[in-house]
C-alpha cells in the first residue's frame, strides 16, 4: 500500500514539474538570453567561409555552430546591396536605399537593435577594424542620408547617450574636422575615456572609446591580433547583471575581396575566426548569450575552382571587384539559436532577436 501511495505521489510531482517547464502548446518554454552578440563579416559569403576551412588545419569557429541558415541581402533600391543598406537592414530591420545609414527607404531614422536593447537597460558596444564612422558600425549607432558624411556620423557618435564601448579607427573625423570642433575633447568632458590603444584602458566601467588610427586600421597581417583581443576586452567590459549587446565586424574581409586579394582575404577570415572563437568560448561558459554571425553581402563573386577543370587543385577565383547578389550565411549559437535556420530576409534577423530577448 505504501509503495502504491509513493508511486502515485511521484507521478503527480513529475507531471506538475513537467507542466511547469512547458508552455501551453507542449513545447519547452523558451529561455531569453541575457546577452546578444552580432558578428558581421563584411563581404563574407559562403565561399569566403569555405576558403577558411580549406586553409585551416584545425576546426574553424564556423563549424562550432549548431544552427545555420541563409540571408537575402538585396536592398530597397538595388538587387545588389552596399554595406550601408545591408548593415542597416540587419541593424533596424528595414530595407533602405544603397548608401543610407540607419534610416528606412523614406529616409526616416529607425532605432537599431543597439538602441532598443540599450533602452532595456543593457550595456552596448561596437568593435571594428575600420573607421567607426564606416558603413556597418554607423548603421548600428547613427542615422544619416549618406554613408559619405563621416563628420556628421562622428558628431552623432559623440552625442550618443546609450553607447558604452567603441573600438576602431577614424580619429580624423573627430579631430580634423571642417567645423574645427574637437569631438574627442567634447567627449572627455561628457564622461568618456578615450585612448589610442587597448592597453591604455584603466577603468572597465567607464564609457570608453579607442581610436587606433586616423582612418582604417592596417590589414590583418600587419595589425596583429587586434580584433580578437579587442573582442575579449569588450566582453570583459560589458559583462554585467543586466546583460549587453555587442556588434563585432570583420571589416576588412570586404576590403581584400574588393582588391581580389585572396591571401589577404584568408588572413582577414582567420582574424575574424579568432574573434568568433573568443565570443563562442565566452558564450559556452556563460550559457546565457545568443551569438549570431552573418554578413551584409558578398564581395568579389568568389568561387573556388580548378582552373584546368580536372578536380585536382583549387584556385580562388574572383569574378568582380564589387559586390554580388547571392545569399550570405547565418550562424547561430545559444538560447533561441534554433530560430535562425532556413532562408530569411536580412530584415528578419532583428525581429527574431527581439522576439527571443523579450
Amino acid at each position: 500500500m505504501k509503495t502504491r501511495v509513493f508511486f502515485s505521489v511521484l507521478v503527480i510531482a513529475t507531471t506538475l514539474f513537467s507542466s511547469s517547464c512547458t508552455s501551453n502548446n507542449g513545447k519547452s518554454a523558451p529561455v531569453a538570453p541575457k546577452n546578444v552578440v552580432v558578428m558581421i563579416g563584411d563581404g563574407m559569403g559562403t565561399a569566403q567561409v569555405y576558403s577558411l576551412i580549406l586553409t585551416s588545419n584545425e576546426k574553424t569557429s564556423f563549424e562550432r555552430f549548431p544552427y545555420t541558415g541563409f540571408s537575402i541581402t538585396k536592398s530597397a533600391s538595388n538587387e545588389i546591396t552596399d554595406s550601408a543598406a545591408g548593415g542597416t537592414a540587419i541593424a533596424i530591420g528595414k530595407k533602405t536605399n544603397n548608401g543610407v545609414i540607419g534610416m528606412n527607404s523614406d529616409s526616416i531614422p529607425v532605432p537599431s537593435m543597439l538602441d532598443i536593447l540599450a533602452e532595456q537597460g543593457k550595456k552596448t558596444g561596437v568593435v571594428v577594424t575600420c573607421s567607426v564612422t564606416h558603413a556597418t558600425p554607423a548603421d548600428f549607432i547613427a542615422h544619416n542620408i549618406s554613408r559619405k558624411n563621416n563628420e556628421e556620423i562622428a558628431l552623432e557618435i559623440s552625442e550618443k547617450e546609450r553607447l558604452d564601448v567603441l573600438f576602431g579607427g577614424g580619429k580624423k573625423y573627430f579631430t580634423e574636422r571642417n567645423d574645427k570642433e574637437d569631438l574627442i575633447e567634447k567627449m572627455w568632458k561628457n564622461g568618456w575615456n578615450i585612448y589610442d590603444s587597448l592597453p591604455q584602458i584603466t577603468d572597465n566601467n567607464a564609457r570608453t572609446m579607442v581610436l587606433t588610427c586616423r582612418k582604417h586600421m592596417k590589414k590583418a597581417s600587419e595589425r596583429g591580433d587586434y580584433l580578437p583581443k579587442a573582442t575579449a576586452k569588450v566582453l570583459e567590459m560589458l559583462d554585467n547583471e543586466n546583460g549587453f549587446f555587442l556588434m563585432v565586424e570583420g571589416s576588412q574581409i570586404d576590403f581584400a575581396c574588393h582588391d581580389n586579394d585572396s591571401a589577404t582575404m584568408v588572413d582577414e577570415m582567420r582574424d575574424f575566426n579568432k574573434a568568433i572563437n573568443v565570443v563562442l568560448d565566452f558564450a559556452e561558459k556563460d550559457r546565457n548569450t545568443l551569438v549570431i554571425v552573418t554578413a551584409d553581402h558578398e564581395t568579389g563573386g568568389l568561387s573556388i575552382i580548378d582552373p584546368d577543370g580536372k578536380y585536382t587543385k583549387t584556385n580562388f577565383h574572383f569574378s568582380t571587384g564589387s559586390h554580388s547578389a547571392v545569399f550570405v550565411p547565418v550562424f547561430a549559437y545559444g538560447p533561441g539559436a534554433e530560430n535562425f535556420t532556413g532562408i530569411m530576409d536580412n530584415t528578419e534577423i532583428i525581429s527574431k532577436i527581439l522576439e527571443i530577448v523579450r
